[in-house]
């Protein structure tokens, strides 16, 4: 039910796609390049769509910052990127620091084939699930005990589950850390366009722009990377593009070749440098995605407070991160496991518990939202509010129980695995 890609814009580009038939059949001036795209591939990239991408990632950030083409590294989604992004800055052994909750995917994306260590940043409910100075040094700190070199931070933002965007205090805090510590930080900037209410998304190539790391000669210019792709900002996670941002030319040689393992096709390339290069289509969707998203959280927002359930205050992203500590039996990750079971079981909702995202709190869970038509959101609310009304016995606003009963006999089908592999929703297929 709640699960990846974004599908709110999907009639703005069907409706593009329709009035531009040449792209998509893979013509110009409407004669076919079908051989031309089909028996060559650059892994530098085609110069069209790179131009057409970097200069998209700007106008996501309110053109604040540019991007050169140059040092921009296709690669096959956000997960490639990152993966590469691991293998160029970090040896086996050796550690980047993560605030939590972080997406339960990066424990597969960073570690499974380079070697590297994820050491946690823990961040609590306190400050909205914000870095602070202190969790970041007590990482550090672990790190060192551990034995582990730490060679950089990696973040989402906006968050992936909290569904916030960082404030500019973290991302100069992050930024003095890594220089003080001559380490790297990369900045995983793949929900950007998902930024639909205030405050508004800052990214950290702003922060070193203001910072004026380029005209300094800071060494920290080189240092911080950036990681973006269209599975979420446009919902084509299909199309499996990704990129790697990043000022070091060693690092953007070194990623360049690496990308020969998971390139971005070049039929896809010529499709999406068309889209992208109409300014018309980008500014209307961008604004469109945004009052969309902002609707439909809203709903869920509100309809989770008529079942008694709060959420984090979020600004982006494609879903909520949900407070329902009220309803564990207990203050532990065994109650938070088993009121998640029952909303699988019974409900027949999929949502994310914090467990997975490696929450330090029992008790949070991610609901995303942008994935389905409104009746189903309705649908899905109706069954959540039910579930609480007869377990908890939680009235409704209007002072009257929910009515809807729930069937407890119903067979208890799933396997052991589905449970283990609900927690990764980003995985290649069907999305990052």
């Amino acid at each position: 039910m709640f699960k990846f890609p974004l599908q709110l814009c999907f009639d703005i580009l069907k409706s593009w796609l329709a009035k531009n038939p040449d792209a998509a059949g893979f013509k110009r001036n409407g004669e076919s390049i079908f051989g031309e795209l089909a028996l060559f591939q650059d892994y530098h990239g085609i110069p069209e769509f790179k131009k057409a991408l970097a200069e998209f990632m700007s106008e996501i950030r309110g053109n604040k910052v540019s991007f050169d083409p140059n040092h921009l590294v296709l690669a096959a989604g956000a997960t490639s990127a990152n993966e590469t992004l691991m293998f160029c800055l970090a040896e086996p052994g050796e550690a980047f620091l993560l605030p939590t909750p972080y997406y339960p995917g990066f424990d597969r994306d960073l570690k499974w084939r380079t070697g590297v260590e994820i050491v946690p940043i823990h961040c609590t409910s306190s400050n909205g699930f914000q870095i602070t100075e202190t969790a970041l040094q007590e990482a550090y700190q672990e790190a060192q005990k551990r034995n582990l070199r730490v060679k950089g931070v990696l973040v989402t933002n906006p968050s992936n589950p909290l569904g916030t965007t960082m404030t500019r205090n973290e991302l100069n805090m992050l930024v003095s850390f890594v220089e003080d510590k001559g380490i790297h930080l990369v900045s995983d900037e793949i929900y950007s366009g998902t930024a639909f209410s205030t405050p508004s998304f800052v990214s950290v190539m702003e922060i070193l722009k203001e910072r004026k790391c380029d005209e300094n000669g800071s060494d920290v210019w080189n240092r911080v990377h950036v990681v973006y792709s269209l599975s979420k900002d446009l919902g084509l996670p299909g199309f499996r593009v990704g990129a790697i941002y990043s000022n070091d030319d060693r690092v953007v040689s070194a990623a360049t070749k690496m990308s020969s393992f998971g390139l971005v096709s070049s039929q896809t390339q010529y499709l999406l440098a068309a889209m992208l290069s109409d300014k018309k289509l980008t500014k209307n969707y961008i604004s469109e995605n945004h009052k969309r998203l902002r609707q439909r959280q809203k709903k869920l927002v509100s309809g989770l407070q008529k079942a008694g359930i709060s959420c984090l205050k979020g600004n982006a992203g494609l879903f909520c991160w949900v407070d329902m500590r009220h309803l564990l039996r207990s203050n532990t990750f065994e109650a938070e496991m088993e009121l998640w079971k029952k909303i699988v079981y019974e409900v027949r909702l999929n949502i994310s518990p914090g467990s997975s995202c490696h929450c330090t709190e029992p008790g949070w869970f991610r609901v995303c939202f942008a994935n389905m038509s409104e009746d189903t959101l309705d649908l899905a609310l109706q069954r959540l509010k039910a579930f609480v009304t007869e377990y908890y016995n939680i009235p409704e606003v209007n002072g009257h129980h929910q009515t809807i009963r729930l069937n407890h006999s119903r067979r208890r089908s799933l396997t052991k695995w589905v449970f283990r592999l609900s927690f990764d929703d980003r995985s290649p297929i069907p999305g990052r």
